[in-house]
């Protein structure tokens, strides 16, 4: 063999052992970035690596698309970006550097995506702004989101620019701009999937926010107080607001229980609304109705407090008696 033929046969290894490494590293994702994204339109403020083999004024660093949605790159010049999928922008560069090479390699990969920014806001466990990647329905965004709060409200509500297209909500309207679309959908009809069109497929720059839930709060002798949401129902009844307390502590004032309701007056303070939840409970009284931000409080029992106190030092004193026999 002769030294004319080695030379030839080690051209061809070097060049098909740069293809490998090229096409190696095309393959593989530098950040870790599921391939399936490669799918979306890239926009401004993504930020891309490009790998053009045998040219060396183009750098494999990563690079970010500009405000204009375009990129400037040696021989290539200046080039957009915005619009195109990744395959898309790499047909584009390969059809610029035709002038320069012969049948040029270019391979595009997404880093970073910033441009299809959807905001999750509200009563939710990790409320923020999320990157749409791919196609994502509504409920999908929410649970991305770590799903509902405890005190989260009925109703989701979704903002979108008109530029994105109709919401497609049967009661969506345009707000005062002329700018948005504005719509609801009630929590449990999303969740049990009553009506499927309405976990619509979300769209780049939409707004979707829970607002917390009304709530009504029990104070006092009780097991568990606190704030307990309303959900869809308007009222709760002091019966369901005992229940969700976990019930009366033996020192509970049953028949001196009273409603502070805020005062629709002019005047501020409280309207007071008094309640006999012993009559309610042994079915003389009807069941009274909650409003949103009534508070529930029952008092203490000042007799039924002494006479747990009494059987409480006599049972102390009882386990002295026992023990000092002993």
């Amino acid at each position: 063999m002769t030294n004319q033929t080695w030379k030839l046969q080690g051209k061809t290894w070097r060049r098909l052992a740069a293809c490998a490494a090229f096409l190696a590293s095309a393959i593989l994702p530098v950040s870790g970035i599921d391939q399936a994204r490669n799918s979306d339109q890239l926009g401004a403020g993504d930020q891309v690596i490009i790998r053009a083999m045998h040219v060396a004024e183009i750098s494999d660093k990563p690079i970010r698309i500009g405000d204009d949605g375009t990129l400037q790159l040696p021989l290539i010049g200046r080039i957009k970006a915005a619009g195109l999928t990744v395959n898309e922008l790499s047909d584009q560069m390969r059809k610029r550097l035709a002038n320069f090479l012969v049948e040029p390699e270019v391979a595009v990969e997404l880093v970073e995506m910033k441009s299809h920014p959807v905001s999750v806001i509200g009563a939710l466990v990790t409320p923020g702004v999320y990157q749409l990647h791919g196609q994502k329905r509504l409920l999908e965004m929410i649970s991305g989101a770590g799903g509902l709060r405890d005190d989260a409200g009925s109703m989701v509500r979704v903002t979108r620019l008109r530029a994105q297209g109709a919401l497609p909500l049967p009661a969506a309207k345009l707000d005062r701009t002329g700018e948005y679309y504005v719509g609801e959908v009630r929590v449990s009809d999303l969740m049990s999937a009553k009506n499927p069109s309405e976990n619509f497929l979300v769209r780049p720059d939409d707004v979707i926010s829970i607002p917390r839930g009304r709530l009504v709060y029990v104070m006092g002798e009780v097991r568990k107080p606190g704030g307990f949401v309303l959900r869809e129902q308007e009222t709760l009844s002091v019966l369901q607001a005992l229940a969700l307390s976990e019930g009366l502590m033996p020192t509970a004032g049953r028949k001196n229980a009273r409603i502070l309701r805020p005062s629709l007056d002019a005047a501020p303070g409280k309207k007071e609304i008094p309640v006999d939840i012993a009559s309610i409970l042994s079915g003389k009284t009807n069941d009274m109705g909650l409003q949103p931000d009534d508070v529930l409080f029952i008092p203490n029992s000042a007799p039924k407090s002494a006479t747990l106190r009494a059987v409480e030092a006599a049972v102390q004193i009882g386990t002295g008696v026992v023990i000092w026999r002993r």
